[in-house]
């Protein structure tokens, strides 16, 4: 298996940190986020909510409760209702005058003698055990309670759902004379349910004992609809049936959403408010704002990476031409050139591509620097480098071997060699490259020119190639010298 390269490691190492830090700093702080907020519903704003629509709920509808009481204890009534329930108008007015004083919906007498129903447009009917809209009444009656809540149709307003509190009208000896009381509409109590769920946010409906909702913003649901039957609700309904005393707050899931219950008993009515608060739609602006983060760490990360690419890859860059390169000339060094020697003798071997090497030196370099100065020695340096650059092709090399004597590997065979070093040599003749520093006379080169023979060694090429050199300076200077290859028998000895 191939390893990995230090840089891809480096790459790996850093991505692998940023993901996993930045996942699991947000994953902590998405954590500690919906415990707190979950804590603060189920300890504080359901249970506040609560108890406010609580005390709502007890002003609202305790009112009709306690006005009905008021009937119940009307000397008027008791004494109409008495003395045989003469003169129908008598009654009548005085239905017709609750209703519009408190803005009821229904105001009805109902007579244990007669049975007539009084209604504030007149006589409605004539109650029977019959009649199942009268059922009402017996079960009421059967209860020996002062009052009770029943959600019933009423007949008087085209069966529309209504909330009737109905009361016991006693005579003075506490027999019963009747009952009386007032209608609330339905569709105006589902608008006060209504009103606190957009104020507070939380679906709130109102269950009897038996857990059959009795009061709720969807009426379709009002007498026809159990708790124990409902998803999710109906395992933990009994127990919230159960609490009488004790507010609870409980927990369930209905449709892929997690519900907080919590509830309360309402004695004055023995029915149970349930005040539900969706914890998946609560969480849903912290988990918005999870993965608003995810994005944006993601965004972050690649930022990083890319920054850290480019610096590594610019230092990678930076040191690789540090280690390759003459600081001052910008040519090749000597490991550098070490490396390609390597690639072009296998080359050679493999496909029989010949190269050839060029060593040349500036001949009296030491009097530039001692006359002219060194700042010129480095100018006259630059200079041969950058016309030599321009001798030869891309996949030659250019290399400063030491002080002022420079190596060219020339990939092609002797006598193409041979041509490059002459163009190189009289190139540098033909300018001019102290004219700056106001020196006398032309710079020259001497170069040797050596072909590769098969086999041979680094150490063996540069003897040759030296020698060649030598050959040059030897003959005068400003010379390009080819000496003759050798056998590959004497190749791999001394020269």
């Amino acid at each position: 298996m191939r390893r990995l390269s230090l840089k891809t490691r480096l790459l790996l190492s850093v991505s692998i940190i940023l993901v996993f830090g930045f996942a699991l700093t947000n994953f902590n702080n998405y954590r500690v986020s919906t415990r707190s907020v979950r804590k603060n519903i189920i300890e504080h704003a359901l249970p506040l909510t609560r108890d406010n629509i609580y005390s709502e709920i007890q002003a609202d509808l305790m009112r009709p409760v306690f006005i009905s009481s008021l009937m119940a204890n009307d000397t008027f009534l008791k004494d109409w209702a008495i003395d045989g329930e003469k003169g129908v108008e008598k009654i009548t007015r005085y239905l017709q005058e609750i209703r519009e004083k408190y803005g009821f919906f229904s105001t009805f007498f109902v007579s244990e003698r007669t049975g007539n129903y009084y209604h504030f447009n007149g006589i409605l009917k004539r109650i029977s055990l019959e009649d199942a809209h009268d059922v009402w009444y017996y079960d009421f009656k059967a209860m020996n309670k002062p009052y009770d809540l029943v959600v019933d149709t009423n007949e008087a307003a085209e069966n529309s759902l209504t909330i009737f509190i109905n009361h016991r009208l006693n005579d003075y000896d506490g027999k019963m004379l009747g009952v009386t009381g007032v209608g609330l509409n339905m569709e105006m109590v589902a608008d006060m349910l209504k009103s606190y769920r957009q104020r507070y946010g939380r679906e709130i409906y109102l269950v009897d004992s038996e857990g059959l909702i009795k009061v709720h913003n969807d009426q379709t649901l009002v007498d026809r609809v159990n708790i124990t039957d409902q998803e999710g609700l109906k395992d933990i309904a009994q127990q919230v049936l159960a609490k009488q005393t004790d507010s609870g707050v409980f927990e369930y899931w209905r449709d892929g959403r997690h519900i907080l219950l919590t509830t309360r008993y309402l004695p004055e009515f023995e029915w149970y408010l349930l005040v539900e608060q969706d914890e998946t739609r609560a969480l849903a602006a912290i988990r918005k704002n999870f993965l608003d983060n995810l994005a944006l760490d993601l965004v972050i990360i690649l930022a990083i990476l890319g920054i850290t690419i480019y610096t590594v890859n610019r230092f990678q860059s930076t040191l690789e031409e540090m280690a390759t390169t003459d600081k001052l000339t910008g040519a090749c060094n000597r490991r550098e050139f070490d490396r390609l020697f390597e690639m072009a003798a296998y080359l050679h071997k493999r496909e029989g591509t010949p190269f050839s090497v060029i060593l040349f030196d500036i001949d009296n370099f030491k009097t530039v620097n001692d006359e002219i100065g060194h700042m010129a020695g480095d100018h006259v340096l630059q200079e041969v480098v950058r016309i030599a650059n321009g001798c030869v092709r891309q996949n030659d090399l250019v290399v400063r071997w030491g002080g002022d004597e420079f190596v060219l590997l020339i990939h092609d065979d002797l006598s193409r060699a041979y041509q490059v070093a002459e163009r190189l040599r009289k190139q540098v003749c033909r300018r001019n490259l102290l004219a700056e520093f106001n020196g006398d006379g032309p710079v020259t080169i001497s170069c040797g020119v050596v072909g590769y023979l098969e086999g041979e060694s680094l150490d063996h090429l540069m003897m040759r190639v030296d020698a060649a050199l030598y050959e040059s300076k030897k003959r005068g200077k400003d010379q390009t010298v080819s000496l003759p290859a050798v056998t590959a028998t004497s190749a791999s000895g001394a020269v």
